[in-house]
């Protein structure tokens, strides 16, 4: 089955080194895919293809049929495949609301002229933006949050504000990039629903994580890297019998793989 993103031989070189090494796989629409590894796996690199912001050494990624490697990052965006960058991307000096607003831009009618001296358009996009921004923090459950200063957060917060910035760009393929990190279980379960609840609208989402309890607990799908190289690709059950993938991580299933 055909999906809505295509990883086609995808090979990322650093001189000697081989980061990523002929990978493929397909990414269905509306469904959870967790990429998952050891250190030094290739997983962040393999985001960074996917979203452009690295070239392919060889190979190809495809969105709707159209290739989308290699070109620039915010045409990606706009295209609708959206990375998150876990807290790189939150101002920390502004308020929740106003993050959110600001992520917004990058669908903008006016011009950057037309913000300064609030022409028309721009006045509708910030209407628009506004109202977009408010929809997008009470279904993400920061609506009492929304004029905190990001600053504040707790780490839970923090990271739905991650998610509420990417949803703001409209994406049709979210890429979370570690999205439970540093969160106790019940901050992680919570997450896990916000996750789940993103792609209840429509977003396929994409996501490399080492929490496994949760990658297990959220995913359709898991592809699994070692050493740069795809070496399964399943359902959590049968990623979770994969021999290849429990001498991976070193025979401790139960701790390590959720089993």
């Amino acid at each position: 089955m055909e999906g809505i993103l295509q990883v086609e031989n995808l090979t990322k070189r650093y001189g000697g080194l081989v980061a990523v090494n002929d990978i493929s796989f397909s990414l269905m629409e509306k469904e959870i895919l967790s990429v998952i590894g050891p250190n030094g796996a290739g997983k962040s690199t393999l985001f960074k293809l996917i979203a452009s912001f690295v070239k392919p050494t060889s190979g190809k990624v495809t969105f709707h049929g159209e290739q989308i490697s290699g070109r620039a990052p915010h045409l990606v965006a706009r295209r609708g495949v959206v990375r998150t960058f876990q807290e790189a991307t939150i101002f920390k000096g502004m308020s929740v609301r106003d993050n959110v607003i600001v992520a917004h831009h990058l669908r903008s009618h006016a011009s950057l002229l037309g913000f300064y001296v609030g022409s028309r358009a721009a006045r509708a996009d910030e209407t628009e933006f506004g109202q977009s921004a408010d929809e997008i923090l009470e279904f993400l459950g920061l609506a009492g949050l929304r004029n905190e200063q990001a600053s504040t957060l707790p780490q839970g917060h923090l990271r739905a504000l991650g998610i509420a910035i990417g949803l703001a760009t409209n994406p049709k393929v979210l890429l979370l990039d570690e999205p439970f990190a540093g969160m106790n279980h019940d901050e992680t379960m919570h997450a896990v629903d916000l996750v789940r609840g993103v792609r209840d609208r429509g977003v396929t989402v994409m996501l490399v994580e080492h929490d496994m309890p949760a990658v297990m607990r959220i995913s359709d799908r898991i592809v699994v890297l070692n050493f740069g190289q795809k070496i399964a690709e399943g359902s959590p059950a049968e990623i979770q019998r994969n021999d290849q993938v429990i001498e991976a991580y070193l025979g401790v299933e139960d701790e390590t793989i959720g089993t």
